[in-house]
């Protein structure tokens, strides 16, 4: 199914696109937790929902823009994990850094990832066990890789939090830069960086595409307790803090 979702994203992009360009109202809005949420959050959610009930109509959706409740999810095995804009802020501040995230969940681990930028149209994608990028037409496998010294990819909206700070205090000679959404997962799948640090909160649609192309590339997604991120269902959508890393 992997280039059925690829192409999803992209349409999904194109529906984003059109909001980011002005051919539509952005209309921002708030949501409970005020976090923004934008016309193009809900457009993109509506292609890609309507695409996988197309494609897989026996596998439930778990979209950030319509969770079903506690009581529809908890013993799902096998489901899709969307965030349909990943990185709302840097959308809002036109800077290009988002992404459309859709992951395949099976018994708590995602075995099927894409995330594609819409502005620069590059699709980053992993089924069993090999992870892709496709740029300007040219597809190519994939594969985290060590530097010396690392460099250490920090989220945009949260480089000031003071647990980060006094991590990279630590962690001796490094190298660091920032970017928005999880395109901070693909830059260690392809190598360009190698440890992507994170303490602030998440939540599992932010993270589960991401989290598949990272490992199907060579590296691994623990929590600060060594253990891999879990998305087998739970009550709270929130993610435990995390690092990306090949070492």
């Amino acid at each position: 199914m992997l280039e059925q979702v690829c192409q999803l994203a992209r349409n999904a992009g194109d529906a984003i696109m059109q909001v980011y360009d002005g051919a539509l109202p952005m209309d921002v809005a708030s949501k409970k937790d005020d976090s923004p949420v934008t016309a193009a959050d809900i457009a993109a959610h509506h292609v890609i929902v309507n695409g996988l009930k197309a494609l897989a109509p026996d596998i439930p959706i778990l979209s950030e823009e319509d969770p079903p409740g506690w009581d529809v999810r908890q013993h799902w095995q096998r489901y899709w994990l969307v965030d349909p804009l990943d990185g709302t802020k840097e959308f809002i501040k036109r800077n290009g850094e988002f992404t459309v995230n859709i992951a395949l969940i099976e018994h708590g681990k995602p075995v099927l990832g894409v995330v594609y930028a819409p502005v620069t149209k590059v699709m980053y994608s992993a089924a069993e066990g090999k992870a892709w990028k496709e740029e300007c037409d040219v597809r190519k496998q994939i594969h985290a890789r060590d530097a010396r010294p690392p460099l250490v990819v920090i989220s945009r909206s949260h480089s000031s939090d003071p647990e980060l700070a006094e991590y990279l205090q630590q962690l001796g000679e490094h190298q660091t830069t920032s970017i928005g959404s999880s395109l901070k997962f693909c830059l260690v799948a392809e190598g360009q960086a190698q440890l992507y640090p994170r303490f602030g909160p998440t939540c599992v649609w932010d993270t589960a595409a991401g989290h598949a192309v990272a490992v199907a590339a060579g590296a691994r997604v623990h929590d600060w307790q060594g253990k891999t991120l879990d998305y087998t269902p739970r009550e709270s959508f929130l993610n435990p803090g995390f690092r990306v890393a090949i070492f």
